[in-house]
């Protein structure tokens, strides 16, 4: 049993990414099948899909290289943790590093990324910061 799900996805893309692996396999659940739906529209990964091999389902999340075989991703966080929860309202949102990072939120209207909450004027939990 994981205290953080969202983390232990954060942490098996970067590990993965490090180990130049194609793919990683992480324990599904519909939060993260979310996040890393964003992260494939942004362009972070080259996609995703639910394998039901075993008693339970795995979410395979394929990760993406440029034409150098350099990962896309240089640095993946988390941000909201469950000891120390981080809520940003519309007004607090602004681009984090001039535009070139994404940060993920969960809101009351579901998964979107920073830019979306801002277009929406809607603000909510950021859960992960990626550049």
């Amino acid at each position: 049993m994981h205290s953080d799900p969202i983390a232990d996805l954060l942490t098996r893309i970067r590990n993965g990414l490090r180990a130049s692996h194609m793919h990683v396999d992480v324990p599904m659940s519909k939060i993260k099948v979310e996040v890393v739906k964003i992260l494939e529209q942004e362009g972070f990964l080259s996609s995703h899909e639910v394998v039901a091999e075993g008693k339970f389902p795995v979410l395979r999340v394929h990760l993406k290289y440029d034409s150098r075989r350099k990962p896309v991703i240089h640095n993946i966080k988390r941000v909201s943790t469950p000891g120390l929860r981080v809520y940003r309202a519309a007004t607090d949102l602004r681009p984090v590093r001039s535009g070139l990072a994404t940060m993920v939120l969960t809101t009351s209207q579901g998964v979107m990324t920073d830019r979306e909450a801002r277009r929406r004027r809607i603000g909510g939990e950021v859960l992960c910061q990626v550049h």
